[in-house]
């Protein structure tokens, strides 16, 4: 696949969940594209859609109630939504691999580290289990978990945080995908243990030329990892721009918001700023603008109007009616 044809491409996907309350709109109108080689940032509070987002692309989505009701992912050029369920067991795991927010309810406590990397192997790669046990021992050392033979045998209780991460990362890693989704991957990791598992992602991507989602409420994770970032409120996309962009000039109230509550190095003391109330019912959104209610900069035509995307200039797009009044202003 040319360097420059994504890899992925997601398009106005809407994810619902049917329930008893409504319909809750878990992804709404979600649209993106990932390059060979690239990670991408999905930030946002939680239940911003982050995570339905990355399930609705490996096809994990609960049905019912959950169900995509619209849209299309394109991954390599094919529609994943018209695959069927034996089809995308072969595409999962190897094409698309996903490292899960908790390791530990993410690794069957009662089979050993040895049969659930083997397993998946010999489930994607026509290789022998004795070849699948060498490529085992050869994935812990690659991911840093020391006396790998050994380790094998071991139950996923037997290891720390950090090591359950890098054996989720292992798993993940074990056919080679061409697509990395990592869901908060250093959630409650100390940061000395949150640095390496990062350090880990950037070699293993440049070995293997391969993209990531990277999924995370921790702007400073962005900052390390990320060549792009997309912002997400209330399942819907409201920034989406280079880190580089999103950090020098964010523009959205909501990645203003998400900014300001950040510690800073400073020599004097400074309150952090807060983004007042919570995010919206998704079973019952406001009229308008989703994140009206708590945006400081909120105007009357907010409370009606749901705005689209003005690209504020190449390669930044911003959801926000204060900047397509200030378009049209321009234009006037």
């Amino acid at each position: 696949m040319n360097a420059d044809t994504p890899i992925l491409q997601v398009d106005q996907l809407h994810t619902h969940f049917f329930t008893k309350t409504g319909i809750v709109k878990a992804v709404d109108g979600v649209s993106f594209d990932v390059n060979p080689g690239e990670t991408l940032g999905i930030v946002g509070e939680s239940g911003s859609g982050k995570s339905i987002t990355a399930m609705s692309i490996l096809g994990l989505v609960p049905s019912p109630p959950g169900e995509i009701v619209k849209g299309e992912i394109n991954f390599k050029g094919e529609n994943l939504l018209h695959k069927s369920d034996k089809q995308m067991r072969k595409i999962r795991g190897k094409e698309i691999a996903m490292v899960f927010q908790d390791p530990m309810t993410s690794l069957n406590p009662v089979f050993t580290v040895e049969k659930q990397i083997v397993e998946t192997l010999l489930a994607h790669e026509n290789i022998s289990r004795k070849q699948a046990k060498s490529r085992a021992i050869d994935l812990l050392d690659l991911v840093g978990i020391p006396d790998p033979v050994n380790r094998l045998k071991s139950y996923p209780h037997e290891f720390s945080g950090g090591m359950r991460q890098r054996l989720m990362i292992a798993i993940a890693l074990s056919c080679n995908p061409s697509l990395l989704i990592a869901d908060e991957p250093t959630t409650a990791l100390d940061v000395t243990i949150q640095a390496q598992i990062l350090e880990l992602f950037k070699k293993m991507q440049k070995e293997l030329n391969m993209a990531i989602i990277m999924i995370t409420h921790d702007l400073s994770v962005v900052a390390e990892v990320c060549d792009r970032v997309m912002v997400m409120y209330a399942g819907k996309p409201v920034e989406f721009t280079t880190t580089q962009k999103l950090f020098d000039n964010g523009k959205h109230p909501y990645t203003t918001g998400l900014m300001n509550s950040i510690p800073k190095i400073s020599t004097r003391k400074q309150k952090l700023e807060a983004i007042v109330g919570s995010p919206p019912n998704l079973a019952d959104l406001p009229q308008g603008c989703s994140f009206a209610p708590r945006c400081k900069h909120v105007m009357k035509s907010c409370l009606t109007l749901d705005p689209g995307y003005t690209e504020i200039d190449s390669d930044h797009y911003v959801r926000c009616l204060l900047y397509e009044e200030k378009e049209k202003a321009v234009s006037e």
